[in-house]
């Protein structure tokens, strides 16, 4: 394993990036964009806050995934139909 296969180190005042840490960071950006894509317009400036995905993904969750009760009762309207 060489430098550029670590992550991201401080060398006498300077950070360096490694390929690693530029994939990862692209492909935080792709899946964070394909969120913020996915909503209603009028959500996009409430959610356009979170710098990350995860952070992202775990808002939207919060915010329209319900709770347990939530979720029972869908199931339960579904079963009926």
């Amino acid at each position: 394993k060489g430098p550029a296969s670590e992550s991201s180190t401080k060398k006498k005042g300077r950070t360096v990036i490694t390929i690693k840490d530029m994939h990862k960071r692209r492909n935080d950006v792709k899946a964070r964009t394909t969120l913020l894509l996915a909503l209603p317009d009028e959500h996009q400036l409430r959610f356009s806050r979170y710098e990350t995905a995860q952070e992202l993904w775990e808002a939207i969750l919060k915010t329209f995934g319900g709770n347990e009760a939530t979720k029972m009762t869908k199931k339960n309207q579904l079963k009926q139909q």
